[in-house]
């Protein structure tokens, strides 16, 4: 059981009170006009990425700190409960895990035995919902990219890989042809949760992805960063018997190895994987892992506010979300092991509070209502977000919708506003119209290898069918040179994304980010007020979900 019901988390509100004084969040009393304030924005961030709250770890003193914060912010600034209950939060029931062993990685063939480390060379868990879980000289098989995707004929799994140990890359294939997997966007094919479930449907004992840096959208210290200490699962009702015994990663220079040593080149197994002639290669070795765990279960939550339509299409639901947990205490860099998560993602939660204190201070009725959704368990799996949409407060077929902020623009003014996910739905449009009075224009992801669309909290919500915009800080910022947002972006990653190195900054330039956010209102705004609803494109991968998902309700 949890350690605080929520009721007795809203019970802290009054216990925070000073934390929050002394944090000089003065926020909705300031003004009750619906404009975004770059200052209110920053000062939530200061507050909620402070080292008070312990990198605000689900079910820690960090959450109960965050989620009594967001639920007395939310109230002041005239939101009403989110939860018909009548509450400010969702209860979402977690399983909390962390790895109490340095786990190996241990390959015995013929001839050798190779043992791969803890941290450097191997990062492992699993999702077995038990003390402990082995794999013992089970067969090694690499089954290329991992993916069996029968509308592009395509299938890796050419053989029965039930209780083998599989290795599989990362990403899609990379393919000439732009009619499969999305060209060079990453299709959900592409996503290492993708991988890890696919192995588990086909019964393996073991996954192994092989992390690239460029393939992967993000370096080894992130892999290594983000499965140190606890971790959470939803409460699964088989306990996770049919998940894989052990899931994990080792790093390409690993994998470069293991293959050595059956006299095999990983590069060329690669190149050949790129192909739907792709044959899985017995290796010729068996692979042994032990994981020993401690785990608790516990009960987490998502923040709910809503600002109520008063037409006839009141039952009609706009949803923002941002998650407000992070990384909590993890292992240490530069002697801080505190993963405060500033711009991951405390920046999108003072986003989205601003803009639901536009809505609660805008002084025309709406048409259709509006909730927002602060996520719990982002950082493993977007747990708030997938609890939400297979228990939803309010019905998602009435919900027309989501929109998501995960990150704000830290760094001035931009021309453009990027759209992840580019092409999916006629929301896109909405933001176009939004942005235009500010000479500012959408631009689609510079990035979409690395699949961002896949990774946050809207994709719960757009795999069962709610039309989802997930729009980013833009790249090409004014007065200065071409490239230069698309830099601070990689030196973001590579030094600070998941890291104890992602804090507060009180020289943030959050005047884009003020941009950004009321764009977001007017898109809000317009939907709440008119009768368009939005809809999926033609091509979009969601769209005969939405289609079900409206039949069903019929």
């Amino acid at each position: 059981m949890s350690r605080h019901t929520s009721s007795s988390i809203l019970a802290r509100v009054v216990l925070v009170g000073a934390a929050i004084a002394t944090a000089a969040v003065v926020l909705a009393a300031s003004s009750r006009d619906a404009s975004v304030s770059a200052d209110r924005m920053l000062a939530h961030v200061k507050y909620l990425a402070s080292d008070e709250l312990e990198g605000r770890g689900p079910g820690s003193r960090g959450e109960e700190l965050a989620v009594a914060y967001l639920s007395s912010q939310l109230k002041e600034l005239g939101c009403k409960p989110g939860n018909p209950d009548g509450s400010y939060t969702q209860k979402v029931p977690m399983y909390g895990f962390e790895v109490t062993n340095a786990p190996e990685l241990v390959v015995r063939g013929k001839d050798a035995e190779k043992r791969y480390a803890t941290g450097k060379q191997f990062v492992g868990w699993t999702l077995r919902q038990m003390p402990e879980a082995s794999v013992k000289d089970a067969e090694i098989v690499f089954v290329g990219y991992g993916v069996d995707a029968p509308e592009y004929q395509w299938n890796d799994f050419k053989t029965d890989v039930r209780g083998k140990v599989v290795v599989m890359l990362v990403n899609d294939p990379p393919l000439s042809d732009a009619s499969l997997f999305g060209g060079k966007a990453m299709t959900y094919y592409g996503r290492w949760t993708y991988k890890f479930e696919q192995a588990a449907a086909l019964g393996a004992a073991g996954a192994i992805l092989v992390h690239n840096t460029n393939d992967a959208g993000y370096p080894w210290a992130v892999v290594e960063n983000s499965w140190s200490g606890e971790q959470f699962d939803v409460v699964r009702s088989d306990k996770g018997a049919s998940r894989c015994a052990f899931e994990s990663w080792i790093t390409e220079e690993a994998a470069r190895d293991l293959f050595s040593t059956v006299g095999r080149s990983f590069d060329d197994d690669k190149t050949a994987a790129g192909s739907k002639d792709f044959q899985p290669v017995a290796l010729g070795l068996n692979a042994s892992v032990d994981i020993k765990l401690r785990a608790r279960s516990l009960e987490s939550h998502n923040v709910v506010a809503k600002v109520a339509g008063t037409g006839e299409r009141a039952d009609e639901w706009i949803v923002y979300t941002a998650h407000w947990d992070h990384l909590g205490i993890g292992k240490p860099a530069d002697n801080d092991s505190i993963y405060n998560g500033a711009l991951d993602n405390a920046s999108g939660v003072a986003g989205v509070m601003e803009v639901a204190r536009a809505f609660a201070a805008h002084k025309r009725p709406l048409q259709r209502s509006v909730l927002f959704v602060f996520t719990t368990g982002e950082e493993s799996g977007l747990l708030g977000a997938v609890h939400y949409t297979n228990h939803p407060l309010y019905p998602l077929e009435k919900t027309i919708a989501e929109i998501n902020v995960d990150g704000l623009n830290i760094w001035g003014r931009t021309e453009d506003m990027v759209v992840v996910g580019y092409g999916q739905s006629d929301l896109e449009q909405t933001l176009a119209d939004a942005i235009a009075p500010m000479n500012r224009r959408i631009a689609p992801d510079s990035e979409p290898e690395k699949g961002y669309y896949y990774r946050s909290d809207h994709f719960p919500f757009a795999k069962k069918g709610v039309p989802a915009l997930y729009a980013d800080s833009g790249v090409e910022y004014r007065d200065r040179p071409a490239g230069w947002g698309l830099e601070r972006r990689k030196e973001y990653v590579a030094s600070r994304y998941h890291k104890p190195q992602d804090e507060y900054d009180a020289s943030w330039d959050l005047s884009g980010a003020a941009e950004d956010m009321d764009a977001l209102f007017r898109v809000g705004l317009t939907l709440a007020n008119s009768e368009q609803t939005p809809q999926w494109s033609e091509k979009s991968e969601f769209r005969r979900a939405r289609d079900a998902m409206l039949r069903g309700s019929k």
